[in-house]
């Protein structure tokens, strides 16, 4: 049985929860081409399934209840070997493993002929997004504070995102020409109109673009710097195991962060002017590493280098903003964890309406 997998390591930040979702809309259509997105069950999507068992592989924990990860890897390994044609297994936490869990998983696909596709964007874009994302799921450090870490090598961030380092780690015996570089095209470049990161994927994977038709509005949104830091002093104030708890995630990273605070009027968090010579020489080096390398680029290199700000741009620093503008934004949090604790059913309330209706039934001619 020929078998091809296309192993979609991340980055985070780089499309992926949009690739994801719409692979999942099209899994039936995909199928019928020989394209296969493996779920566990009708109940559990394609997405959430991938999550769980990348969560599995790397021996985490987090984003649901204790233990809800565990034996997903083997799962997924085991509907893997079902299939013949292509598989895609795409996750984005999957990009920082050690060197050890790639080992076990690349002896788990043994038996088919194993593709690593790894999407990438420039720094600029990249940093901030990602200590964004890190505080919507429960991090409290300041921008300052991260900006050093990363600077210094912080060993968490070039594991997920530094090009070289990733690569080396994912691609150890697999060929290059197997080895698939997607780029993120820049904001507001022509190429960003029609989808383009879409086909991008669409060509790393092998899929024709008309076998996937129905779109996808699923988007990792960004937060402005006052609603970021709304959210980072709420972190501060909360226990570690309460801000891992499914709960918190739930209110925080999907009900404010993904909608209630996003479309405000507030600053975007950009890269500090300061940080650009760095950023800049870092780039150059992931950019000659990638040439000399011979591993698929699919897009455009120059899509990595940072776009330079205008001298007359203002920028705002995430860990300045005014005041009033995190008082606006906090009221805002504050009027939509209200409603929404308004609007969820009442538990004793629920089981008195059930006692009652269970004692009228009893009362009841033939009530048993």
């Amino acid at each position: 049985m020929s078998r091809v997998v296309h192993l979609h390591i991340g980055a985070p930040k780089t499309g992926t929860t949009y690739l994801q979702d719409r692979l999942s809309l099209n899994a039936k259509s995909l199928a019928q081409h020989g394209v296969h997105f493996p779920t566990r069950s009708p109940l559990v999507s394609p997405g959430l399934f991938h999550f769980r068992a990348a969560l599995d592989l790397l021996g985490q924990d987090w984003g649901g209840a204790p233990g809800h990860a565990r034996g997903s890897w083997d799962a997924l390994i085991r509907r893997v070997n079902k299939r013949s044609g292509t598989v895609v297994i795409s996750h984005e936490i999957l990009a920082p493993a050690s060197p050890e869990k790639v080992a076990r998983a690349m002896r788990d696909l043994r038996g088919s002929e194993v593709h690593i596709v790894y999407s990438v964007r420039d720094l600029a874009r990249q940093i901030p997004a990602a200590w964004q994302e890190s505080i919507k799921q429960g991090r409290k450090w300041s921008y300052r504070r991260y900006l050093n870490r990363i600077e210094r090598g912080d060993a968490w961030f070039f594991r997920a995102f530094d090009i070289p380092n990733v690569l080396s780690t994912w691609g150890d015996g697999i060929p290059p020409e197997r080895i698939h570089v997607v780029t993120v095209p820049q904001k507001g470049s022509t190429q960003r109109s029609g989808g383009e990161l879409w086909l991008r994927f669409c060509e790393a994977f092998g899929i024709d673009p008309a076998w996937a038709p129905q779109d996808s509005t699923a988007t990792n949104r960004s937060l402005g710097i006052a609603e970021t830091q709304v959210i980072r002093q709420l972190n501060r104030r909360m226990e570690r195991a309460t801000r891992r708890e499914a709960e918190y995630d739930g209110l925080i990273r999907q009900m404010l962060a993904q909608d209630q605070l996003v479309n405000r009027d507030s600053a975007a968090v950009r890269l500090p002017p300061r940080r650009f010579p760095w950023v800049l020489e870092r780039t150059e080096e992931w950019i000659d590493w990638v040439r000399a390398s011979g591993v698929d680029v699919i897009g455009d290199l120059e899509d990595l280098r940072p776009v330079i700000p205008a001298e007359d741009d203002v920028f705002v620093h995430p860990d300045k903003v005014g005041a009033k503008k995190q008082l606006n934004a906090a009221i805002d949090a504050l009027a939509a964890m209200t409603f929404e604790a308004a609007s969820r059913p009442d538990p004793e309330r629920q089981l008195v309406q059930r006692v009652r209706a269970q004692a009228r039934r009893l009362r009841s001619p033939g009530g048993s």
